[in-house]
């Protein structure tokens, strides 16, 4: 390789015209919750363009967690409580994901190709890293290192099907070391909404070589945590945002005079 291809790889992904990765309301907030959103854009760098697919495809569950930033930012207002979001897309880099999962920055998702994601090198790989994801969750980290958080939430929504399997639960509560925190947001919810059809672990179980979030910020630390999912049907509207975050509210409340 030349000086100047090595030159080039190493120019920056993000430019001025990029957002910051890194979204956070209530920063001086003394409430002791963080809530995460880890795929709440759908902002792709301009170097990336479309990542070669449609506006349809973007707009689709593969590209970011439909609802959740909605639900995260409409519950930070209620509670008062410090939130983060990540702007990107999940496609450019999934900041829920160890950088060296396969699926990190995937080249097919729900059986989409993603032209942009085909064949990366190691540096494209390494420079999503270091501008978005290293941000992202060095940003949690300080949060949570602050000494003022007792509870931290990751709030994501899943698609009803994947893979020609219907999903039948409305939320799922995943956790793995910290069964407690979950299930008592289980069984409060379960009080109030007996409808509510809630999923322990699913649709998704928690391993070290595919998540981030529960390994790396929540049992690292030993702080109460759960990554609360909503079924993406249920938080497609405003109306359906706002009842999931006045429905939450009084479970956080809930939940930090139990742990």
């Amino acid at each position: 390789m030349t000086n100047a291809s090595s030159a080039k790889l190493r120019e920056s992904l993000l430019s001025l015209q990029d957002p910051d990765p890194v979204e956070m309301i209530n920063p001086d907030s003394s409430y002791p919750v963080l809530l995460v959103c880890e795929h709440a854009g759908q902002a792709i760098p301009q170097k990336l363009g479309n990542l070669g697919l449609s506006d349809e495809d973007l707009q689709r569950h593969i590209a970011w967690d439909i609802g959740a930033a909605s639900v995260t930012r409409k519950l930070a207002d209620m509670l008062g409580t410090p939130a983060l979001l990540q702007r990107y897309s999940r496609l450019v880099i999934d900041c829920n994901r160890p950088p060296a999962a396969p699926d990190s920055s995937p080249a097919v998702s729900d059986h989409i190709p993603v032209p942009g994601n085909q064949d990366l090198s190691e540096e494209e790989r390494r420079q999503r890293v270091r501008e978005i994801f290293s941000p992202f969750n060095r940003a949690v980290a300080q949060a949570l290192d602050s000494g003022t958080i007792q509870i931290v939430l990751s709030i994501h929504s899943y698609t009803p099907y994947l893979n020609g399997e219907h999903r039948p639960w409305t939320m799922g509560l995943l956790f793995r070391q910290d069964r407690k925190t979950s299930e008592l947001l289980r069984d409060y919810v379960m009080l109030h909404h007996s409808n509510i059809h809630i999923g322990m672990n699913q649709p998704y179980q928690i391993e070290d070589a595919s998540d981030w979030f529960v390994p790396h910020h929540g049992e690292a630390r030993g702080l109460p945590h759960s990554l609360i999912e909503i079924r993406n049907n249920e938080i497609a509207d405003e109306a359906g945002q706002d009842k999931w975050a006045q429905l939450l509210r009084p479970v956080i409340h809930h939940l930090l005079k139990e742990v």
